[in-house]
């Protein structure tokens, strides 16, 4: 079966701030995601995480590889044909104050989509919007106020209903909860789930919270320095981590319960240049188990299911 996204090769590179070199902000990541299903995307911050997801819409355009959407290289299509795509694909930013323009009511930010892609009437709009606040938990009057007038929770729920409005297939989420307070986090993240499967969407869901990644996720991928070192099941990744990065970030996950509770492991040094990365595993200045291949080699993406960069991992 065809995936309904699958990414091959994609990076994304910058100049250096001394115009001598480039900063690989995305460097040769390759994933695939299925049709209902979501796909969880950790890492520490600055690891290439929001711009992969500004990438899959082409938002940022990227320096090499394919994004293929339903078997379509989105890549290969010109201004038009990609508005038109864009049906499809919907982002929910991280922000929901500076991702809603403050001069529109509510009501006009969410039939704006409706509006440049033209679905139905002036009265068709105007109902679709009304269905839309009610979809996400607002009252339809609420079309008729402005940003500033609600709450963080509430205008991801405006972000999200915009996100939806289209009746897109899939939705990248990047860090949705992440600006909210904890109480306000378990109500969007039951929003989502429940629009998933109303909907029938599948999600991208990015964040650096892993607690928050295990709930909404049915794999997961970790970013380092801009290329994904582990991917597989979320329970697998999360429950029985393979690489050295990932055992850190889980070791660092608080506990509540003392039988879960693990031995923190406390990572060397800190994370290296974007500008400067070392040279074999990018990871192996910090990691506790690197050997000779780490220095000198780029550890590829091997396994079955579960999958891992690491030479200790993949060492026969």
């Amino acid at each position: 079966m065809t995936p309904l996204i699958e990414v091959r090769g994609l990076s994304k590179h910058y100049p250096s701030r001394d115009g001598k070199g480039l900063v690989k902000a995305v460097n040769d990541v390759s994933l695939t995601l299925s049709k209902g299903e979501t796909l969880g995307i950790v890492g520490e911050s600055g690891c290439g995480k929001s711009t992969l997801a500004r990438m899959l819409l082409r938002l940022i355009e990227p320096a090499g590889g394919e994004i293929l959407f339903e078997g379509e290289n989105l890549l290969g299509l010109d201004k038009a044909r990609m508005r038109r795509r864009r049906r499809d694909i919907q982002i929910v930013f991280q922000d929901p104050y500076a991702s809603l323009d403050p001069r529109m009511q509510v009501g006009d930010i969410i039939a704006e989509p409706l509006d440049i892609h033209g679905v139905g009437s002036k009265a068709e709009r105007r109902a679709k919007v009304a269905g839309l606040l009610d979809l996400v938990g607002l009252d339809p009057s609420a079309g008729k106020r402005y940003p500033h007038e609600f709450s963080g929770g509430q205008r991801q729920r405006i972000g999200i209903a915009r996100a939806v409005a289209l009746e897109p297939k899939l939705v990248v989420l990047d860090e949705p909860v992440s600006a909210l307070d904890v109480s306000i986090q378990s109500q969007i993240l039951n929003l989502l789930a429940d629009l998933k499967l109303r909907l029938g969407l599948s999600y991208i869901f990015i964040s650096h919270d892993l607690s928050v990644v295990q709930n909404v996720s049915d794999r997961v991928a970790v970013m380092y320095l801009g290329r994904i070192v582990e991917e597989g099941p979320a329970g697998d990744v999360l429950g029985k981590p393979l690489h050295p990065y990932t055992q850190a970030l889980i070791s660092a996950v608080p506990a509540i319960d003392a039988e879960e509770r693990r031995q923190r492991i406390i990572l060397a040094g800190d994370p290296p240049n974007p500008e400067d990365v070392p040279q074999g595993c990018a990871f192996h200045p910090r990691c506790i188990h690197a050997f000779e291949p780490c220095s000198s080699q780029i550890p590829k993406l091997c396994g079955a299911g579960h999958r891992a960069a690491c030479h200790l991992v993949n060492a026969p």
